[in-house]
């Protein structure tokens, strides 16, 4: 056997060639940048989605022939295309606005040096090639009034969080300004546990930071009850508060990277409740910007619908008419009028395109207010996806499946033409028939039914209708809890419903559910599918976050087509951005589902809305027409849980 080469010198040839790849990158950005100036020319669209997948299949197939895992390729190179697209955007951008172009932009954001709002700041402005003068502030109102009275050029909002939901906060004070959205940006928020260098982790007592981090690490701050936990106006001050504390046993949440302006460790890492943590941020300025037809772009409007009934719907019609795509829809009170709401859309679209204005002279019709904040690029980009077969992955009948269902002519199953009226179903004592609607509360298997009939008792008197037990399948004595615990709940005549992520769970839960419900992140497995609709037991199909309408649909046709014809769907959030697991609740697909499909539809907002803003969106989920809610007990109070069934009621 041959002596493998010095260590040292194995790792000076990886550095060599991590060098090399790093310059190459460099050279691909800039002809990237060539190709937008030829896109300013030709005026065509910034991205080529069918060379895109050209290109991937052709690096697929090249990296296969090297050994590399077409995965790998195919997520390396995405992120390489979403860099290029997002240049090229920011490039032609500013080139349509030319009173832009500075060498440096005053930007106002949240904090001081090192904070999420900073960060986001910082990343907007390099990807423009600018020097930034940061200018801090303490709220948003301060944010606002610095670009108002232009001591600033630009101020930067964080809007939304992938954990913690929309921040309220944001949306009232763009009630109240003459401002104009001009970008977004997108940044990875890496909660980490910092302390200086002498600190150890198992040894804080007192944690500072921000109410947002604070709400997205909630899981690991409840399994450290001991630690006191102190609130600042932002990340960067509870970095700061850390840095000139004596105290080894004090820590902030905050970034690694703005922990390192502080002179401050990451004792640990990845806090946040979900994995993938990411916050959205919009940029506002004192005028408007021009969009090239070119760019995606995003219009960000808000209108009052008034207290009919249908208003909302009505309005929501008119973007479907002119297919207009909604991406976000929020609701606030208006001030000074009790029960009224603001609703908050964001719409895929310019601002000067056709559909946009048809539809916006028909909202000023129906509606008693509406107002657009701006128009912006949007910096949401798809990755472009390769499809099974082009990764040589796809099983040959799975395949074939396909290709009939492409030549299909018959109305899907789920579809209205299949079935005009809306599906009942009857199971014990939950009825839902199109006059009802349904209140189910989720939580955990319990080990022992001890406490389950007082808590089914108080359920049950707040309208709840069924339980749906959570990780039922984890358990060695599946069966005896199970089988207990359906006894309780069918005391207070409540149904059992229990979930199922793994598809060996099927055969081994279904004898002791009334309900079974299939959880997203199996609504791509055939298999599970098409044996789930070869039971006579009643399913709810729960949308995976990255699945579109379309993909969930077709899933639920393949349940259909095996002959079980008692099924709900579930929405419980899709991602708002490429890399998230969960994020937000899809109305817009509620309202076209409820066109669409005569399957009911039942709608999950316990991860996707914060519980201050749940009874507003539980709000707009009854009037756009869900057959029921489904709410998480283990992730939302009780009281509240109890509060939001009895609303759906109502």
């Amino acid at each position: 056997m041959d002596k493998p080469q010095p260590l040292s010198q194995t790792r000076e040839q990886i550095t060599t060639i991590d060098n090399d790849i790093l310059s190459l990158l460099a050279k691909r950005r800039d002809l990237s940048l060539e190709v937008a100036r030829s896109k300013e020319v030709d005026v065509r669209p910034v991205r080529d989605t069918q060379r895109e997948k050209e290109l991937l299949a052709r690096l697929v197939q090249k990296g296969r022939e090297q050994g590399l895992d077409p995965h790998f390729v195919v997520q390396l190179y995405q992120s390489i295309i979403e860099d290029s697209v997002l240049n090229q955007q920011a490039y032609l951008h500013g080139r349509a606005n030319p009173e832009t172009q500075k060498q440096q932009y005053c930007v106002a954001y949240l904090g001081a040096r090192g904070s999420y709002s900073f960060l986001a700041a910082n990343r907007y402005c390099q990807r423009r090639q600018v020097e930034m003068i940061d200018l801090g502030c303490q709220n948003f109102d301060e944010i606002v009034q610095a670009v108002e009275s232009g001591h600033a050029d630009y101020g930067f909002l964080p809007i939304e969080n992938t954990s913690s939901g929309s921040i309220n906060e944001v949306y009232d004070v763009l009630q109240h300004t003459s401002l104009a959205i001009v970008g977004e940006t997108t940044i990875e928020v890496g909660h980490c546990l910092l302390g200086k260098a002498e600190a150890q982790s198992g040894k804080i007592h007192t944690i500072y930071a921000h109410p947002q981090p604070i709400s997205q690490c909630s899981r690991y701050l409840a399994r450290h009850p001991g630690i006191r936990l102190e609130y600042c106006a932002s990340s960067a001050e509870a970095m700061e508060k850390v840095q000139l504390s004596d105290d080894p046993g004090v820590a902030a949440i905050g970034s690694a990277e703005g922990g390192a302006l502080y002179q401050l460790e990451a004792l640990e890492q990845g806090l946040a409740n979900q994995k993938v943590n990411q916050s959205r941020f919009i940029v506002v300025s004192r005028k408007a910007v021009d969009v090239p037809e070119q760019l995606p772009a995003k219009c960000t409007l808000i209108m009052a619908t008034g207290q009919k009934p249908g208003a909302l719907v009505e309005a929501l019609l008119v973007l479907k008419a002119n297919n207009l795509n909604m991406s976000k829809l929020e609701s606030r009170p208006i001030p000074g009028t009790p029960w009224e709401e603001m609703f908050y859309l964001d719409i895929d679209a310019n601002l000067n395109s056709a559909p946009m204005q048809t539809a916006l002279k028909e909202l000023e019709r129906i509606t008693r207010f509406v107002k657009v904040l701006g128009c912006y690029p949007s910096e949401s980009v798809k990755p472009t996806q390769l499809s099974n077969h082009q990764l040589l992955i796809e099983p040959d009948t799975l395949k074939q499946q396909q290709q009939q269902a492409d030549t299909e002519t018959e109305p899907k199953r789920h579809s209205r033409a299949f079935k005009q009226l809306t599906s009942p179903l009857q199971v014990k004592h939950l009825c839902l028939d199109g006059s009802q609607r349904a209140a189910l509360v989720q939580f955990a298997l319990p080990q022992t039914t001890t406490g389950l009939d007082n808590l089914a008792k108080e359920l049950k008197s707040s309208g709840v209708q069924g339980i749906i037990f959570d990780g039922a399948g984890r358990h060695t004595d599946t069966a005896t809890r199970l089988a207990a615990a359906a006894r309780v709940l069918d005391q207070f005549q409540l149904v059992t419903i229990v979930a199922i992520e793994q598809e060996a769970q099927l055969s081994q839960l279904a004898p002791f559910a009334d309900i079974l419900l299939l959880r997203g992140n199996q609504m791509f497995n055939q298999d599970l599918l098409e044996q789930a609709g070869r039971l006579n037991t009643p399913l709810i199909l729960e949308r995976n976050s990255m699945a579109s309408l379309e993909e969930w649909l077709a899933s639920a046709d393949v349940i259909l087509g095996a002959g079980n014809q008692q099924l709900l769907l579930c929405d419980a959030g899709v991602s708002a951005f490429h890399h998230q697991a969960g994020g937000t609740l899809d109305l817009a697909s509620l309202v076209e589902l409820k066109e669409v499909s005569h399957l009911p539809v039942l709608v999950n907002p316990s991860y996707a809305v914060a519980p201050e803003a749940l009874s507003r969106q539980v709000h707009a989920i009854v009037k756009l027409g869900a057959d029921g809610l489904v709410l998480d007990l283990d992730t939302l109070p009780q009281a509240l849980v109890r509060q939001m069934a009895a609303q759906i009621h109502n």
